[in-house]
């Protein structure tokens, strides 16, 4: 049975442990993941949701497709708020495995560090990590917006076809290996691009593209430290001559 905490809208929210009128908290100490799901799954436009005790379980808020905030307190396990579609997750701690993998819209954001994978395959929407992310980071993306505080490990935006990588640390091997034409922002040092990745020059439009980014996660880096790579375009087709980079 899920413990759950409906706040009266119309009763007085009070004193240091009262909760703000509409907000449920759901307790994962004595309330299974499956359960806490189907409540978000149900919930409708305009709601909060606090969830408390998460013990690092995994596929937390995963599949959301109302306008509802989630505020998930503590750390995250494997694949959570997969498949997000609208509305917020606030992960005050760090998370596993497949961070938001699949997201389509929305915006999931996690205090601490996340895992490998974190954001791969998205669609769309804004994945920020205040701390570092694993290996293969943005892999695959295709239209996400992903914005990393740290550093982030290596295979990052492998074959990322669409969307825009911020980095304000490092970035380990082989970064954007095969891309296509999503963007890469680095601050720091990269340990080596992969094929057919290339640093591109910062232009105008460039840096205003990246300030935007910045102050969607709420940074305040200044857009002119960053270098921007991207896809050489050499590996669309197959040519012979450039048969030793495949």
């Amino acid at each position: 049975m899920v413990t759950l905490t409906l706040p009266d809208a119309a009763a007085p929210t009070e004193g240091a442990g009262a909760e703000a009128a509409g907000t449920s908290t759901i307790d994962l100490g004595t309330a299974p993941v499956r359960e806490l799901n189907q409540a978000l799954h149900d919930a409708v436009d305009g709601q909060s949701w606090t969830v408390t005790s998460p013990g690092g379980r995994h596929s937390l808020a995963v599949g959301i497709t109302a306008d509802i905030d989630v505020a998930i307190e503590g750390h995250a396990g494997y694949y959570a708020a997969g498949m997000h579609q609208k509305g917020s997750v606030t992960i005050t701690g760090n998370a596993g495995v497949g961070l938001a993998e699949n997201i389509m819209s929305g915006t999931v954001h996690v205090t601490g560090d996340a895992s490998q994978s974190a954001a791969a395959t998205g669609h769309g929407g804004l994945v920020v990590i205040d701390g570092n992310a694993g290996a293969r980071c943005g892999i695959s993306m295709k239209g996400v917006d992903i914005v990393v505080g740290g550093s982030i490990g290596h295979m990052s935006a492998f074959m990322a076809q669409a969307g825009r990588l911020v980095v304000c640390g490092d970035a380990g091997d082989a970064l954007g290996d095969s891309i296509y034409e999503a963007r890469i922002y680095v601050r720091g040092s990269v340990a080596s691009l992969g094929a057919d990745c290339i640093e591109k020059p910062m232009t105008p439009e460039h840096l205003d593209e990246l300030a935007g980014l910045l102050a969607a996660a709420g940074r305040t880096d200044s857009p002119a430290d960053f270098k921007r790579y991207g896809s050489a375009r050499k590996l669309y087709h197959f040519n012979v001559h450039n048969s030793t980079s495949y």
